[in-house]
């Protein structure tokens, strides 16, 4: 069984400072669940790794956000995903009591153990854990395996695999959750980002070799060129299976609401994002690259890798 999760609401919300309208939040959060969406994860608790000023509901977490959204999505369908180092032991049981069931924590490959000792107390409070291991294109495979086990040994329920750079093939990832599967009994999940066009093509891979948890977003809005979109991986399923387990009209039907009431939210993969999948390089190199000119991004990109700017 594939379990599928929305990241539409947080990941989209690196497109417009996570600021999306409430009464937009709610509509979104009750169609993805109403389409047969597993979860929808609606935010981050207290910010991105690298927080600015000014975010919005979605990219803060609030607790009466989280009520707001229980109301309308069963518990049992709501998620939210943070950094470790943005909380505390408290944030846990608030979240809790405030509706959400799922927690996703995005781990430091360097330092996981604190991460991953709060993992172990939301999992006693009640709450089905995954891990995302981040930038998984640039770890090496030694580490991975590392950061899987301990995972799997702190209780998480599941272990995902993050190419946030997007800039992975389907042979790598066919390799690399083969290579996860092996070493913990946690379910392994993958969150493709789509720099290279290959999100749906590594989706694939991935169930195919075994993962069963896969994040997707609606029009694909996410960081960057954004994420596998939800409406090709759900058309994609109902091919494969010879059944419509979702309703695709309901979540065309968002995605037509969505792209007609949020800007942001409109496709786009821009030639400079591109380049950093090329490069397997993160986001945040971006700024190093004279992006309106693409022919010299493109060598400086080179010469960055060649430095080993990663």
């Amino acid at each position: 069984m594939i379990v599928n999760l929305d990241v539409t609401l947080r990941d989209g919300g690196y497109r417009n400072n996570f600021d999306f309208p409430l009464d937009y939040a709610l509509h979104h959060a009750r169609e993805s669940v109403a389409a047969g969406m597993e979860w929808v994860e609606i935010g981050y608790r207290n910010g991105s790794f690298k927080t600015k000023p000014g975010l919005g509901r979605t990219g803060t977490g609030a607790d009466e956000y989280i009520r707001a959204v229980a109301e309308v999505v069963p518990p049992e369908r709501l998620c939210m995903i943070l950094h470790p180092k943005n909380i505390t032991e408290d944030d846990l049981g608030s979240m809790y009591e405030a509706g959400a069931r799922l927690l996703r924590f995005c781990l430091p490959s360097a330092t996981p153990e604190p991460g991953l000792e709060l993992l172990s107390r939301a999992a006693e409070l009640g709450f089905t854990t995954t891990v995302n291991i981040t930038r998984v294109s640039q770890l090496a495979r030694r580490r991975l395996v590392d950061l899987a086990a301990m995972s799997g040994d702190a209780g998480a329920d599941v272990v995902y695999l993050a190419d946030s750079n997007g800039s992975m093939h389907p042979g790598e990832v066919s390799q690399l959750v083969t290579l996860v599967r092996s070493v913990t009994d946690a379910a392994i999940g993958l969150h493709a980002h789509n720099n290279l066009g290959l999100a749906l093509a590594n989706a694939i891979a991935a169930i195919d070799a075994g993962a069963t948890w896969i994040d997707s977003s609606v029009l694909g809005m996410g960081k960057g060129p954004g994420n596998l979109v939800t409406e090709q991986w759900l058309a994609y399923l109902g091919r494969r299976a010879g059944t419509e387990a979702y309703d695709l009209g309901r979540i065309l039907s968002l995605a037509h609401r969505m792209e007609s009431e949020i800007a942001e939210a409109a496709p786009s993969l821009p030639l400079p994002d591109l380049v950093l999948g090329h490069f397997d390089l993160s986001v945040e190199e971006r700024a190093k690259l004279p992006v309106d000119r693409i022919a010299d991004a493109f060598s400086a990109a080179r010469e960055l890798t060649a430095a080993g700017a990663r």
